[in-house]
């Protein structure tokens, strides 16, 4: 369906991060909730995976919207179905940097624990694909203040694409809120729907 978004949230996240909720906020407001789906992924990526191709089976042809580790699996799901993806601080080839921190873990905003395992790993190294060579397929939304992630490597991987590169910010992207109408256009929902909307209070 026109203008339907998949947000894929990161590593030890969950649909209650501050992005995904000012998503959903956006959206129940334009009155476009049944066009969203923010999945609780599961911490193992080939049942995360399975979790997403069915929500895009649902949405049919969403625009995927990735954040972290999810910017790795939109990236991947992008490429598989030829899909428009929007990438926020994303996670580049996330399993060569897992090593040291094998064992549990802990969700940051639901509590759940579980344990972090080489099968993890080398799950995550299946989903790998070269960098994007289609610029009208993705873009790339990079603060270089980003403690988590290098966002020069972002910055390398996804050199073909449409880039935003901010100076300062966090991982979480600041002012993520702001640049939301980017999003919706990209998504394909028609200008006119949210251009009186004031994303400041979001």
């Amino acid at each position: 369906m026109a203008g339907s978004i998949l947000y894929i949230h990161g590593f030890n996240s969950a649909p209650s991060s501050t992005k995904a909720c000012q998503l959903v906020a956006v959206m129940q407001q334009l009155g476009l909730a049944e066009q969203l789906r923010v999945p609780a992924l599961h911490h193992h990526p080939r049942q995360a995976i399975a979790q997403l191709e069915a929500a895009i089976t649902e949405l049919d042809r969403p625009l995927l919207v990735g954040s972290s580790l999810g910017g790795y699996y939109a990236t991947h799901l992008a490429q598989r179905h030829g899909l428009k993806a929007l990438l926020v601080n994303p996670a580049v080839n996330p399993h060569q940097m897992f090593e040291g921190h094998l064992g549990t873990q802990q969700n940051h905003y639901t509590g759940e624990t579980w344990e972090l395992t080489l099968e993890h790993v080398q799950a995550l190294a299946e989903l790998e694909v070269a960098p994007p060579e289609r610029a009208e397929q993705f873009q790339v939304w990079l603060q270089t203040g980003d403690e988590t992630l290098d966002y020069r490597r972002a910055e390398r991987f996804y050199r073909a694409c449409a880039l935003r590169i901010q100076a300062g910010g966090d991982h979480s992207f600041q002012g993520f809120a702001a640049h939301l109408p980017a999003l919706l256009s990209f998504a394909g929902v028609p200008a006119q729907t949210y251009q009186t909307l004031d994303f400041s209070v979001f």
